[in-house]
């Protein structure tokens, strides 16, 4: 049966919250909604039926799968009060983790859109059958394209309908195809079916070329590159290793890698943690002796191609080492006069812990993930830092997912 129900505020997931902590989907705080109970639900849900009373800060969502695909949480709330609840998310955050730091306004780093996504591909009655999972389901919803991605990448869906078809179109095993919009064009990586046969991956390689793509992989495992799948990252040119990890959009990447400089200030030798293909060891490698330390080789091999094929940088030096099971000791961070960390949505708990036991001046932190974010920071502060300014930086535009960049500092050291 339905119930009426005033909405008292947002949650971390942008859903609508009563007083009573009933979660419900869709409604904004300050609304009176009319919702039917979910059986089971813990917390408490309730699927909205009606907004009685509609908030000043709703507006139209310009997406036509919104609120069936689980994709965006929140393109019904006004740009405005849209900034303060993500801005709140990571307030919010360090203030269960006991942390007091100033935290800047949200900025907004979309710019033309998310450059990769991650498309679903099953079995439908016409055949393939590719999008994205609703909301708290398995159920795919079909889409023709992502409005929040860059133009490139409106013809994504399609593109992983086709190539799905050479190995059974989602029939037998569920596929996974991400594709990413390179300067080369369109980079594939297909994952779900495991090893294909030499026919199969012929079949690939020939749909390639009517794709026009740049690259085409399964699970990482190059079928063919007709033209370097490049990415730009600052004067460098970056091929990131097939279904390596990529910044969700152009403008992100470049608002982070500035704010990691400017964090790093005018420290000499900079260590790279968590470097990825290395955006932020090219950006620094500017104006600092860099070393990169990650546990993926294919990336530190990128990031060294990019590093010798870019005139004018300074030196860039690269370490493979799995910095969740052995992380930097506190003597070999001593070396550095800053340290910058990028880990997975995980965190970096082990590195962190480390981290609070050196003497490096300066650390500055990023995270797409608030709550893991203030755990290694509350650590940092125990072993005596000062998290001094917090920028929350939106690339992941309609989500509850923030990227989060802090500058943390041993207090009397100098820049």
């Amino acid at each position: 049966m339905s119930e009426t129900l005033d909405i008292a505020r947002l949650g971390l997931r942008g859903d609508g919250v009563t007083a009573d902590g009933v979660v419900v989907p869709g409604a904004l705080p300050g609304e009176t909604v009319r919702a039917q109970a979910e059986e089971g639900t813990r917390p408490p849900r309730a699927r909205l039926d009606a907004v009685l009373n509609p908030s000043a800060d709703r507006i139209e969502p310009f997406c036509p799968y919104f609120g069936t695909c689980g994709g965006c949480a929140i393109q019904h709330l006004a740009p405005p009060p849209y900034a303060e609840w993500k801005r709140d998310l990571v307030v919010g955050a360090l203030a269960r983790a006991g942390i007091e730091a100033p935290v800047a306004p949200l900025l907004d780093a979309h710019g033309s859109g998310r450059r990769r996504i991650t498309l679903h591909v099953r079995a439908g009655e016409g055949g393939p059958v590719a999008g994205f999972m609703a909301a708290r389901s398995h159920a795919l919803v079909a889409i023709d394209h992502c409005p929040i991605t860059e133009a490139a990448l409106h013809r994504a869906p399609e593109v992983a309908r086709r190539v799905s078809r050479p190995l059974g179109g989602g029939g037998g095993k569920p596929l996974d195809v991400q594709v990413t919009a390179t300067a080369g064009g369109l980079d594939v990586d297909i994952r779900g079916h495991g090893p294909a046969s030499d026919r199969v991956r012929q079949a690939l390689v020939l749909l390639a070329g009517e794709l026009d793509l740049a690259r085409l992989s399964l699970h990482g495992d190059v079928l063919i590159v007709r033209r370097p799948p490049e990415i730009p990252a600052g004067r460098s040119r970056l091929v990131p290793p097939a279904g390596g990890f990529l910044q969700a959009t152009a403008d992100g990447e470049a608002t982070l890698a500035r704010l990691v400089v400017e964090g790093v200030g005018k420290a000499k030798r900079v260590v790279d943690l968590f470097s990825g293909a290395g955006a932020f060891s090219l950006a620094l490698a500017e104006a600092h002796t860099v070393h990169a330390v990650e546990g993926e080789a294919a990336a530190l091999t990128a990031l060294d191609r990019a590093f010798r094929e870019t005139a004018g940088l300074r030196t860039i030096t690269t370490e493979r080492r799995d910095l969740f099971r052995r992380p930097l000791l506190a003597p070999e961070l001593d070396r550095y006069d800053a340290a910058v960390f990028d880990p997975p949505r995980a965190g970096a708990e082990a590195q962190s812990a480390r981290l609070a036991e050196s003497k490096v001046p300066v650390v500055v932190g990023v995270s797409c993930d608030a709550g893991s974010f203030a755990r290694d920071a509350a650590l940092l502060v125990r072993g005596g830092y000062r998290l001094e300014a917090v920028t929350p930086v939106d690339q992941f535009r309609h989500s509850p997912h923030v990227e989060i960049v802090g500058v943390f500092r041993r207090p009397g050291k100098k820049r």
